[in-house]
């Protein structure tokens, strides 16, 4: 195999960066995943023994004991199943790996079979029944989460009926998951015709350069490595798409995106009003693409140019400044929360270099609530990458801080998930900014955090229309060719891009790399909730000062133990007031008035 270029100067600390995954195991390895699975089993056949059928007998003691045993199988679960998905996303190649996470999975599914009597017997109390038990005052770590399971009761199957999806679908919906993973992961992209290739996202990296040949030419490449495998990758989807829309049926789910809804605690209706909310301020994106494109000389941008820089300054940052500014930033913000960030360097905790069979992207894993969560990144020394590293590790310190709240509620729904993550991000953006005093570089700056936010914010509800179109066509008409895939793509990009933007031919494949539509069908519009709802928050930092601090740390500890609605009044927002949307959204507009002035005052107008 060739190897895969990078593109990077040597950084001898960006390749030292890897994870030390075996706290997980406790330094047992592989053979640790397979003891703490076999201790899960047995624990959970003794847990169904004592209690299948019995959980209405229960008191509110006795079921304070129940779900304290339950969070320990979960717990034994938990760091098994982490440690085999992330040493498989370090090197998806390895067929050691990928077996360990199979086998992950599929034990994992023999002890989710065994106790899944448990909340159908939960669900199926009476009312009544269920809120006196409630009531006692030892539930406080899992209550919430027992509230939440009994709003799945018109959608839950029998009993025998949810053991068969669940043991089906590790050979379903979870293995065609692990199959994209590996096909995109080993995607190699012919850049410059020469025997060394690059990895898909270091390709993709490259459509920021200034030179509009090169972007164009990586497009090109990129168009062309996607390709050989599109077809796969389309019967792929066309699969995943069949077998959701069976559940949802099965299930009842009156709509496509209704089970995501449901598992991230916000209504329809409420998911409704921010996608058409988004929908209805596309200029603000076209604006500044029409604009983009008079800085760039261009009567018109193309799809590939949408990430170019505005300006010649190219800034680089070695992973070790990378990682000074980003925890100074914390610091400065609060000594704990900078405290909690470094951390992850220092029990290292995060894998950053790009590598071949590496998983794409960045994530960061939460682990269980007794190891600190993961960060991993493709870090390619730019400074959209420091940025990142910022996101990253907010979502690293809310699940830190949030483990006080035991394994029921450490995770908190979507549409909360991106709150720490934008909020470290904004505050990380700030310093960059002061810091730079070349009006040309401050320029490249702004119009990078612009992007980033259409990028999650009306490119997510764009891919969101994406999911609706192909969803909804799969279900009326069935099977789905490439062709049509790169029509509905083409419709629902075009929406958001009006006129202001060519799409190439070559364009309509982009989809195919896209994990969250495999992976996580209705997952793209929490993005979108969650930057809007921590630029609110980060405009209420900017209001009271130092007084948000406690509340802030406060609502990442609270993590996933009270509705979206209790945990921003924890900040001062109010989730249900109708106009929170376009209020969040006149605070984009605000961002792209900022570029525009900057663009005025490069005098490169």
């Amino acid at each position: 195999m060739a190897s895969l270029a990078t593109s990077q100067p040597s950084d001898p600390e960006l390749d030292a960066t890897a994870w030390d995954l075996e706290p997980l195991v406790e330094g047992e390895g592989p053979k640790g995943v397979e003891s703490r699975l076999n201790d899960a089993l047995t624990r959970g056949q003794a847990f169904a023994e004592r209690y299948a059928g019995k959980l209405g007998e229960l008191d509110g003691g006795g079921l304070t004991e129940a779900m304290r045993e339950l969070a320990g199988i979960y717990e034994l679960i938990g760091r098994a199943g982490t440690y085999a998905a992330l040493r498989f996303s370090a090197d998806t190649a390895d067929p050691a790996n990928g077996a360990l996470l199979q086998k992950a999975q599929e034990q994992g599914t023999a002890i989710e079979t065994t106790l899944l009597f448990f909340d159908l017997e939960w669900a199926a109390l009476a009312d009544e029944r269920a809120e006196e038990l409630l009531a006692g005052g030892e539930l406080d770590f899992c209550r919430h989460h027992l509230r939440n399971v009994r709003r799945y009761r018109d959608h839950l199957l029998s009993e025998p009926e949810e053991k068969i999806v669940s043991e089906k679908s590790l050979t379903g919906a979870g293995a065609w998951t692990r199959l994209f993973e590996e096909l995109t992961s080993s995607i190699e992209v012919d850049v410059d015709g020469n025997t060394e290739k690059m990895a898909l996202d270091v390709a993709l990296s490259r459509l920021a350069l200034s030179d509009r040949e090169v972007r164009r030419a990586t497009a090109e490449a990129v168009t062309a490595a996607l390709a050989p495998g599109l077809r796969t990758r389309a019967f792929l989807f066309n699969t995943l798409l069949a077998d959701k829309a069976t559940e949802d049926r099965l299930r009842h789910y009156p709509s496509w995106l209704a089970a995501r809804n449901l598992s991230n605690e916000a209504s329809d209706e409420s998911v409704q009003a921010l996608i058409e909310a988004v929908r209805a301020r596309y200029e603000i994106p076209r604006r500044w693409y029409r604009l983009k494109a008079r800085l760039l000389g261009v009567e018109r941008l193309a799809d590939y140019d949408r990430m170019a820089a505005v300006t010649e300054d190219e800034v680089t940052f070695p992973f070790a400044r990378a990682r000074e500014i980003v925890l100074d930033c914390y610091s400065g913000f609060s000594p704990e929360l900078g405290e909690v960030a470094g951390r992850f360097f220092e029990d290292h905790r995060i894998d950053a270099p790009v590598r071949p069979g590496k998983r794409g992207g960045a994530f960061c894993a939460s682990a269980v609530p007794t190891v600190e969560p993961y960060v991993l990144l493709n870090y390619t020394s730019r400074r959209r990458d420091v940025l990142t590293l910022a996101h990253e590790l907010g979502h690293g310190v809310h699940f830190a801080l949030a483990a006080r709240q035991g394994i029921f509620h450490q995770s908190t729904p979507l549409t909360l998930a991106e709150t720490a993550s934008v909020f470290g991000e904004t505050v990380v953006f700030g310093r960059l900014l002061e810091e730079d005093s070349s009006p040309a570089s401050r320029l490249a700056l702004l119009a990078e955090n612009l992007e980033d936010t259409i990028a999650t914010v009306f490119r997510q509800v764009a891919m969101n229309r994406f999911e609706d179109l192909v969803h909804t066509a799969r279900r009326e008409q069935g099977e789905l060719s490439v062709e049509s895939f790169g029509e509905l793509w083409a419709e629902s990009q075009s929406e958001m891009l009006g006129d202001s933007v060519e799409l190439t031919e070559g364009y309509r494949s982009w989809w195919s790399y896209i994990p969250h539509f495999i992976g996580s069908p209705g997952y793209v519009y929490a993005y979108a909730y969650g930057q809007l709802l921590a630029l609110s928050v980060y405009q209420r930092y900017e209001q009271i000062g130092a007084e948000l601090v406690p509340r802030y740390l406060e609502l990442l500890g609270a993590g996933g133990s009270k509705s979206p609605e209790e945990l921003g009044r924890i900040v001062g927002v109010d989730l249900a007031d109708p106009g929170f949307w376009d209020a969040g959204l006149d605070l984009v507009e605000r961002q792209l008035e900022d570029a525009e002035a900057a663009a005025e005052a490069s005098g490169r107008l």
